[in-house]
C-alpha cells in the first residue's frame, strides 16, 4: 500500500473558491479513484489561499487483474447463415480478439455477442499524473482565467506542483500560461514568515514540514485557533465576540498563519445605528464586532496572516481605517436625515430597475396596485389600509440615500431608520424593512402584516415583471432569484395564514403588464406553472407528502387555479390525503373511485356540476343500480358543500365511504350496467353520473393520479 500528495501552490486563491474546491475535490477524487478500481483506506483535502492539496493514504500500488465483458452486435447483425459477418470481424479486430472468445447472451433486448477480456490493471503510478491534471482541469468557479498565451483556465496563476508518491516524485507537467510547470517535492511555507521552499521527504511528513514554515494546511484546525484566538482575545476586552458564520468561513480561507488582533475606534461613532456599524465591520472590513450584555462596544478583532511580533503595527493600521470608514457613514447619517424619506422618491426616476421594465419608482407604482389588491382580498380599510400603502410607496426610497449608495447591505435598514426620523410610524418603518425579507433560503420571514403584504406584492411584481419579458429561469441560471421569490411568497403566505387569492394576484398583474407591453405576450400562464413546480417542491421536500398524493393535488387546469387561489386549503388538504392513506380510509375508496373516474374521461360533463338534478334523467334509468345510484349523489351534495364549506374534508369522504359499494354495485353488481352503452342518450347519462362523482372527488384532488398502496 502507498500513500500519496498532491499539492497546487497558486497565488493567494478567493476564498469563497477555496471552499467550493474542497467540496468538490470531496466528491471528485473519491469517485475517480473508485472509476480507476484503486481502492483507498483514508483520504484527507488540505486548502489554504496558497494551496489546494490531497492525501491520501492506504493506496493500492496497481488496480490487479480483473475481467470485462463487452457488448458487441446482435446476432442477427452478427452472423449470416451461420458464417460470420463484416460487422462481427470488425468488433473482434477491434477488441483484438478472435472468434473461438465469442459468446452469445440473452438481453432484455435479444441476443448479443459478447467477449470475456482479462483485462491487466495498471500502476497507481501510471494512474494517478493523468488523475492529477484532472483534479485541476475539472474545477468549477468563478471568474476563472487563462494566464500568458496557456489553456489552463484557474482562478490563480500556477506557481508549483507537488506530487509525491510515497518517498519518491511523480513526475508529470502541467502547461501554465507562464510556462511549464514540473511536479516536484517541494511547497513554500508562509508569504513572509517563511518564504523559502519547504522540501517534503514524504506524504507523512507534509502538515509537520509546514507547520514548521508557519502555514496551517488544515481549514478545520485554522477554525480551531481562530475561535481560540478570538475568544481569547475578546476575554481581554471583558465582552463576547459576535462570530458570524459566514465572516468565520470565509476568514478561515484568508490567513494560512492566524493572529488575533484587537483594535478600537473613537465612542461617538455608538452613535450611528447598530447595523451601520456591523456591516462596516463585518462585510467591507472582515472584523468580529465585540458586545458587552448586548451592547456594542468600539472595539473590534480581526485576523490577520501577518507577522504576529507587528501585532500592534497592524492593529493601528486597521484602526485607521475603520476610523474612515465609520467616518463617512456618519457624514452620510446626517446628511440622509436633512431631509424627509418621502424626498427621495423622485430620485428613483433615475434608478433603473430593468431596461425593458423602466425604473424603480414604476416598479413602486405596480407594487403600490398589487398591494392594493391584496387588501381588497384581506378586506383591510382605514388606517390599517393607508399605513400599508405609505410603506409601499416608501420601500426603495433608502436605495438612493448616500448611505444605502455607499454600503447596499443596508438597504431596508436605514429605510426604517430614515422613516422613523421623517415622523411616519412604527408600523410603516418596520414594513419597509420586512419587505426584503426573506433575503436568503434561511432568513427569517417578515412578522408585520403590512410588511408580509409588501414583500409579497415586491416580490409578485418581479415575478410576472421578468416572465413577462421572457428572461424566465433555465437549469441553474437565475440571476433575478426567481425561484427564491416564488418560495418566499408561498412560505410567507402560509406561515402568516393569510386566505389570499394568488390565482387573481397573478392574473391581474399579467392584465396589467400586457397593458403595459402590448407588444409582449401575457405572462400569466407560465407564472402559473413557475409556482405549481415551486409548490410541488414544498409538498414534497417540505411537507414530506407522497408523490403520487402531490400529483393527484396539484393536476390539471381546473385544479391547479384552485391550488393558487387558495394555498392555505392546499396544505390542509395535503396533509389530510396523507393522514387517510395512513389510517386505510384511502385505501377503501381507492379502487372505485379511481374507476369511475376514468369512464368519466370518456364523456364531456364539466368540472362544476355536483348536483345530478341538473342534467341526469331519471327516465332512462334501465337497472335499479342507476337509481341506486342517483340517490347516493343526491346524499353525497350536502356533505361535499359542508366539507367545502367548513374545510371539513372528512366529511367528504365519509360519503365516499358509504357511496363505494354503491359504485361497486353499478359496475358489477346484479344489476350492473354497461356504462358504454350503444344508446347515446343511455350512454352520456350514466357517463354524467360518474362525471359528477368524479367532480365532487375533484374538490379534494385528482383520484386518478393516486396509485394503489
Amino acid at each position: 500500500m502507498s500513500d500519496y500528495i498532491f499539492e497546487i501552490g497558486t497565488e493567494e486563491l478567493p476564498a469563497e473558491f477555496v471552499t467550493s474546491a474542497i467540496k468538490q475535490w470531496e466528491s471528485l477524487i473519491p469517485k475517480q479513484l473508485e472509476e480507476e478500481f484503486l481502492k483507498l483506506q483514508s483520504l484527507k483535502i488540505y486548502a489554504t489561499p496558497r494551496r489546494l492539496a490531497v492525501l491520501i493514504e492506504g493506496l493500492p500500488e496497481s488496480q490487479g487483474e480483473r475481467q470485462e465483458e463487452i457488448k458487441g452486435p446482435p446476432i442477427t447483425a452478427a452472423y449470416n447463415n451461420g458464417k460470420p459477418t463484416a460487422a462481427l470481424e470488425g468488433f473482434l479486430r477491434k477488441q483484438s480478439s478472435s472468434l473461438e472468445e465469442v459468446s452469445i447472451k440473452e438481453t432484455g433486448k435479444g441476443s448479443f455477442v459478447f467477449l470475456i477480456k482479462n483485462i491487466v490493471g495498471q500502476t497507481s503510478r501510471q494512474i494517478l499524473p493523468r488523475l492529477s491534471k484532472s483534479w485541476i482541469t475539472e474545477l468549477d468557479g468563478k471568474r476563472f482565467m487563462r494566464w500568458g498565451d496557456g489553456d489552463l483556465r484557474f482562478p490563480r496563476p500556477i506557481r508549483w506542483l507537488l506530487a509525491l508518491l510515497d518517498g519518491d516524485v511523480l513526475p508529470f507537467d502541467l502547461v501554465n500560461g507562464s510556462g511549464k510547470i514540473t511536479s516536484d517535492r517541494f511547497s513554500y511555507g508562509h508569504r513572509i514568515l517563511h518564504p523559502n521552499k519547504v522540501i517534503i521527504p514524504s506524504p507523512s511528513h507534509y502538515l509537520e514540514n509546514l507547520r514548521k514554515a508557519n502555514v496551517e494546511p488544515d481549514p478545520l484546525e485554522r477554525r480551531n485557533l481562530i475561535l481560540e484566538q478570538i475568544k481569547s482575545a475578546a476575554d481581554g476586552l471583558g465582552a463576547e465576540a459576535e462570530i458570524p458564520v459566514e465572516l468565520l468561513e470565509e476568514v478561515i480561507n484568508l490567513v494560512e498563519y492566524p493572529t488575533a488582533i484587537t483594535g478600537d475606534f473613537e465612542s461617538e461613532f455608538l452613535h450611528l445605528p447598530v447595523e451601520v456599524i456591523t456591516t462596516v465591520m463585518v462585510t467591507h472590513q472582515r472584523y468580529f464586532p465585540v458586545k458587552k450584555q448586548g451592547q456594542l462596544l468600539p472595539n473590534f478583532i480581526t485576523i490577520s496572516n501577518g507577522d504576529p511580533t507587528k501585532k500592534s503595527i497592524i492593529s493601528q493600521g486597521n484602526t485607521r481605517v475603520i476610523r474612515a470608514r465609520l467616518a463617512d457613514a456618519q457624514f452620510f447619517f446626517q446628511a440622509d436625515r436633512d431631509d424627509p424619506l418621502e424626498s427621495y422618491l423622485p430620485q428613483l426616476e433615475a434608478v433603473t430597475f430593468q431596461e425593458e421594465l423602466g425604473t424603480m419608482r414604476s416598479k413602486v407604482d405596480r407594487i403600490i396596485d398589487i398591494v392594493q389588491i391584496i387588501c381588497d382580498q384581506l378586506e383591510l380599510f382605514g388606517d390599517q389600509r393607508n399605513e400599508i400603502e405609505n410603506a409601499a410607496l416608501l420601500c426603495k426610497a433608502d436605495l438612493v440615500t448616500q448611505m444605502v449608495y455607499e454600503f447596499p447591505e443596508l438597504q431596508g435598514i436605514m429605510g426604517r431608520t430614515y422613516a422613523l426620523s421623517s415622523g411616519e410610524s412604527p408600523v410603516v418603518a418596520q414594513a419597509i424593512l420586512e419587505h426584503y425579507l426573506p433575503r436568503t433560503a434561511d432568513d427569517q420571514l417578515p412578522q408585520s402584516l403590512a410588511g408580509q403584504i409588501v414583500s409579497i406584492a415586491d416580490r409578485l411584481d418581479t415575478l410576472v415583471s421578468i416572465f413577462g419579458i421572457e428572461l424566465i429561469p433555465t437549469g441553474s441560471s437565475d440571476p433575478f432569484a426567481l425561484r427564491r421569490s416564488a418560495n418566499a411568497i408561498i412560505n410567507i403566505i402560509l406561515s402568516a395564514q393569510l386566505p389570499i387569492n394568488l390565482a387573481q394576484l397573478i392574473g391581474q398583474s399579467a392584465v396589467d403588464f400586457a397593458h403595459a407591453h402590448p407588444q409582449r405576450q401575457s405572462p400569466q400562464h407560465n407564472v402559473n406553472r413557475f409556482f405549481l413546480q415551486r409548490l410541488n417542491a414544498y409538498l414534497r421536500d417540505d411537507l414530506k407528502i407522497d408523490y403520487d398524493l402531490v400529483d393527484a393535488l396539484l393536476s390539471e387546469n381546473l385544479l391547479q387555479t384552485r391550488v393558487l387561489s387558495n394555498l392555505l386549503d392546499l396544505r390542509e388538504r395535503a396533509h389530510f390525503l396523507q393522514s387517510i392513506r395512513k389510517n386505510g380510509q384511502l385505501q377503501q375508496i381507492h379502487e372505485t373511485i379511481n374507476r369511475s373516474a376514468r369512464l368519466a374521461s370518456k364523456g364531456s360533463l364539466e368540472y362544476s356540476v355536483l348536483d345530478p338534478q341538473e342534467l341526469i334523467k331519471s327516465e332512462l334509468f334501465e337497472k335499479s343500480s342507476e337509481n341506486n345510484l342517483y340517490n347516493a349523489l343526491l346524499d353525497l351534495l350536502p356533505k361535499t358543500q359542508s366539507a367545502i364549506n367548513n374545510g371539513k374534508y372528512q366529511l367528504l369522504i365519509d360519503g365516499l365511504i358509504t357511496i363505494a359499494p354503491v359504485v361497486s354495485d353499478f359496475f358489477d353488481g346484479e344489476e350492473s350496467v354497461l356504462v358504454i352503452a350503444e344508446d347515446l342518450s343511455i350512454r352520456n347519462n350514466r357517463l354524467n353520473m360518474l362525471g359528477i362523482l368524479r367532480n365532487h372527488c375533484y374538490l379534494l384532488a385528482d383520484f386518478a393520479a393516486i396509485v394503489k398502496d
